[in-house]
């Protein structure tokens, strides 16, 4: 299952990734907004962020119109990281090097069409595993 979240400011690119989740068959839940009115991103990053937290949601996706304020408010909250991406290799680094568990993206600086591929990428790359990383990831999730 995949947690979406998002304010005004992606809520057009948001109905693009929900038309890729669902031609490609794969569970989502919508954690809002529904429209283009003005609402705070961190309601939505909040929410996102305790639904995979919680395990109720093994990855989420939430966009704003930078991807920045979204993702920040989401690395507030202890086992989540969430990686800005812009770009297909970004979002397989994070993964393989970082094992992000939520994708961050910016509604208006990325395209549909590269958004979907970004997307598409996060969602197919696992955790590379390898020991360093592994320790790495530790090291984030320390106090």
């Amino acid at each position: 299952m995949i947690a979406l979240g998002c304010d005004h400011g992606g809520y057009e690119l948001m109905q693009e990734v929900i038309a890729y989740l669902e031609k490609k068959g794969l569970e989502y839940q919508n954690f809002g907004c529904d429209s283009t009115a003005a609402v705070d991103y961190p309601v939505y990053a909040k929410k996102v962020a305790r639904a995979v937290q919680s395990g109720q949601c093994e990855k989420g996706i939430l966009i704003c119109g930078t991807g920045i304020g979204i993702s920040i408010a989401a690395n507030r909250f202890r086992g989540i990281r969430a990686a800005l991406c812009g770009d297909c290799f970004s979002a397989e680094a994070t993964r393989l090097h970082n094992d992000a568990n939520i994708l961050a993206m910016g509604g208006r600086v990325t395209g549909p069409g590269l958004a979907v591929k970004i997307v598409d990428t996060f969602l197919n790359t696992e955790f590379s595993k390898e020991e360093r990383h592994v320790n790495r990831v530790r090291g984030i999730d320390e106090d």
